[in-house]
C-alpha cells in the first residue's frame, strides 16, 4: 500500500455575521499561580481575552484549565498575579461582585423549584427586582435559550439538554459581561452535544457577552472558539486561532492532542528553498514543505501529518501536491463514513481517515 500526504485543506471560514453590540468585559490575566498544598495547579500564566469575544480553555485532565475558571469567577484567590476586568483589579473581590455568569458540569440545578424559580433565583438573592419586572427578565432569558412553556416544569421533568439550557438561562439572567461555562456538555450524548454547540454560539452572538468555555474536548474548541488556549501541566502551550492552533501546532504535544497526528522521526538530509528534504524511519527521502524557520542538516525533526490529510493509493503516485511512502496495513476500523487505517511505515504506524470510496476492498498486510 502507499500513502499520499495532501497539504491540508482547512476549516471553511465561519459565514459572516450580523453586526452585534459589544457588552463584553476584557479579561487580562498576569502572571497567575494558584498551588493545593505542593501540587501547582496553575503556573505563571498570562493571557488576554478580548472583550466580547468566545475563548475556549482547552487540556486534558489536569492541565489547569478549571482552576483558571474559577480563579477567574472569584471561588479560588490566586497566589500570586492579577487578574483584570476591563483594567479593574478584581483579584480580591468576592464573585457576587463582579458581574459573572456561571453554568458549572453538573447544572447544579434546584431540584424542588420549577424551571422558573431556578432562573429567577439569581434576581431575587442579588438584584432585587419587583415582580412584574423579575417576570419580564425571566422570560426574556428563557426565549433565549428556547424554553419560553416549560417554565412551569421541574427539573426531574426534563431532558438533559433542556436541563443545560435553563443552567444557561439562570447564568444569563442577571445580563452578565462575563459568562463562564465548566464543561456544560460534558454529561450529553453526541448528537445533543453538537447541536448545543451551535446553540451557545448563537447566544454569544446575540447577547454580545465575553464568553469563557472550559472542555477537554477539541471538536467543541475548534468549532465554538474565537480563540482556543491550549493548557498542558498547568501553564499555557499555545494559543491561536482554530484553524491556527489545528493547522500550525506548536509541539507535538498540541499535534496529537487536537486532531490526532501522525508524528514521523526523520532527519534533515538537505534545506531547499521552502523545503526540506527529510530521510524518515524506512530510509524514504521525501520532501518537506518548511513552515517556520529552516533546520540546519543532520538535524532531528519530527513530520506532521494529519490523518485526514493522507490517502491510500494501491500503487506508487507521483503528483505535485503530493508526498509518497510506502507502508503496510496493521488495523482497518469502520465508522460507517469513513475508515481508520493503520499502516507501518518502517517501525512507526501512521493513521489514515480514508472514505469509503478509497479504503474499500483495503486488506490487513497489504
Amino acid at each position: 500500500m502507499t500513502v499520499a500526504a495532501r497539504s491540508a485543506a482547512g476549516i471553511a471560514a465561519r459565514a459572516s455575521e450580523a453586526p452585534r453590540t459589544q457588552t463584553g468585559v476584557e479579561v487580562r490575566l498576569e502572571g497567575l499561580s494558584k498551588a493545593f498544598g505542593v501540587t501547582r495547579a496553575v503556573d505563571n500564566i498570562s493571557l488576554t481575552i478580548p472583550a466580547g469575544s468566545f475563548v475556549t480553555l482547552l487540556g486534558p485532565s489536569g492541565s489547569g484549565k478549571t482552576t483558571t475558571l474559577n480563579l477567574i469567577a472569584g471561588f479560588l484567590l490566586p497566589d500570586a498575579g492579577n487578574i483584570a476586568f476591563d483594567g479593574r483589579p478584581v483579584a480580591t473581590l468576592p464573585p457576587h461582585r463582579r458581574n459573572i455568569g456561571m453554568v458549572f458540569q453538573s447544572y447544579a440545578l434546584f431540584p424542588h423549584m420549577t424551571v422558573f424559580e431556578n432562573v429567577a433565583y439569581p434576581l431575587r438573592m442579588r438584584d432585587r427586582l419587583g415582580r412584574d419586572a423579575l417576570a419580564a427578565r425571566v422570560a426574556e432569558s428563557l426565549a433565549l435559550v428556547g424554553l419560553a412553556k416549560l417554565e412551569a416544569r421541574y427539573p426531574r421533568e426534563l431532558s438533559g439538554g433542556q436541563q443545560q439550557r435553563v443552567a444557561m438561562a439562570r447564568a444569563l439572567v442577571s445580563r452578565p459581561r462575563l459568562l463562564l461555562m465548566d464543561e456544560p456538555l460534558g454529561a450529553l450524548d453526541k448528537k445533543l452535544r453538537e447541536r448545543l454547540q451551535g446553540e451557545i454560539k448563537e447566544i454569544h452572538r446575540r447577547i454580545g457577552s465575553t464568553f469563557v468555555y472550559v472542555t477537554h474536548d477539541q471538536a467543541e474548541a475548534l468549532t465554538m472558539s474565537d480563540l482556543v488556549v491550549v493548557m498542558r501541566d498547568s501553564r499555557i502551550v499555545q494559543m491561536g486561532s482554530p484553524r491556527n492552533v489545528y493547522e500550525a501546532p506548536t509541539d507535538a504535544f498540541v499535534a496529537d492532542f487536537i486532531g490526532g497526528a501522525n508524528l514521523l522521526p526523520g532527519e534533515v538530509v538537505s534545506n531547499e528553498a521552502g523545503a526540506h528534504a527529510v530521510r524518515i524511519a524506512n530510509g524514504r527521502v521525501i520532501a518537506v514543505p518548511r513552515t517556520g524557520a529552516p533546520h540546519t542538516r543532520a538535524s532531528k525533526v519530527l513530520v506532521f501529518i494529519r490523518p485526514e490529510d493522507m490517502r491510500i493509493c494501491s500503487s506508487e503516485v507521483t503528483a505535485r501536491e503530493c508526498i509518497t511512502t510506502s507502508a503496510v496495513v496493521r488495523e482497518v476500523l469502520f465508522f460507517g463514513e469513513s475508515f481508520k487505517v493503520t499502516a507501518m511505515v518502517g517501525e512507526h504506524p501512521v493513521v489514515v481517515r480514508a472514505p469509503r470510496s478509497q479504503a474499500e476492498g483495503i486488506e490487513i498486510g497489504s
